[in-house]
């Protein structure tokens, strides 16, 4: 089943927000089945977009520092999630301020120690997260593209799964493998699809629909076309700015992508909504922590 997310006005998709349960937030992930996709820079720049939807933003960020959203927006922070599970540093200690609305949490070291928490520091870890429960809207998770990512784990303990491809085969091959993974092995079965770097919107439509004939063909699952990001300088050039094109370059084509996409996910289906803030999505992630790391390599 496919859906195509038509436009709407920016004023009815605001009070799409008032339907929201109290204290909850939205948890996305975004993954791609290769590297080098621009997978990062959608994060980033999606924040940046959501941001000024009036959302209040939250990226965890799995990716090492020389790859990270930090490092994207020109910051460094000296602590991490991991400080946090020590005690040695609170949540709002390790946070760092992004953009308007939009906080990052480095997480890559805090993640892959999650199942071998106690329950003491399980506990410690969930209250802590209970905090900004009043203060995230939604949740933006940037995967790591490494022999060792946990993009099995924080996908499941999502919402939605936001999957970023492009036109070439490797990036084709490897966004099918990891929705099969997801959908035959852990049941997750509705998967929001990004096309990046392409030069129009037809061409994306029909990168999609080679991904979807033969997901339709070989899977139980439903893929739901999300958005595409235009190729386009400003972007790059933005990137080399450290700052959102948003920020930068506003009246570029990448930046009406942006906010499109923003607006696209703001009004996306949600099969697997959970109640609760992002105290309930850390005790759903240290759950699917714990399953077997078998097959999570991608």
């Amino acid at each position: 089943m496919t859906r195509l997310i038509l436009q709407d006005q920016a004023a009815g998709l605001r009070n799409l927000t008032l339907f929201q349960a109290p204290n909850s937030a939205r948890v996305i992930t975004i993954a791609g089945g290769t590297a080098r996709i621009g997978k990062t820079s959608v994060v980033v720049n999606l924040a940046s977009a959501l941001a000024q939807n009036g959302q209040r933003v939250l990226l965890i960020d799995e990716n090492p520092c020389h790859n990270s959203i930090c490092t994207n927006l020109g910051l460094q922070g000296r602590f991490d999630l991991l400080h946090v599970i020590h005690k040695d540093k609170r949540l709002d200690q390790v946070l760092l301020q992004g953009p308007e609305n939009v906080v990052i949490l480095s997480a890559m070291r805090g993640i892959h120690a999650l199942n071998k928490l106690n329950p003491l520091e399980q506990d410690w870890l969930v209250k802590s997260f209970a905090e900004l429960t009043e203060s995230v809207d939604i949740v933006l998770i940037d995967t790591a593209m490494t022999g060792t990512t946990h993009v099995l784990p924080l996908s499941l303990a999502s919402e939605q799964v936001m999957i970023v491809i492009s036109g070439s085969a490797a990036s084709l091959t490897g966004a099918y493998v990891l929705i099969k993974i997801m959908s035959q092995e852990y049941s997750k079965q509705h998967f929001l699809i990004l096309v990046n770097k392409v030069d129009s919107e037809t061409e994306s439509l029909s990168i999609y629909q080679n991904l979807y004939k033969v997901a339709r063909q070989y899977l139980s699952v439903t893929l739901e076309y999300i958005g595409y990001i235009q190729s386009d300088e400003k972007l790059r050039n933005s990137t080399q700015l450290c700052r959102p094109v948003l920020e930068a370059f506003p009246a570029s084509q990448a930046a009406l992508c942006f906010e499109q996409l923003a607006r696209n996910v703001l009004r996306s289906s949600c099969p697997d909504k959970y109640n609760g803030g992002v105290d309930n999505f850390m005790q759903r992630l240290i759950r699917t922590s714990h399953l077997s790391m078998a097959n999570f390599m991608v």
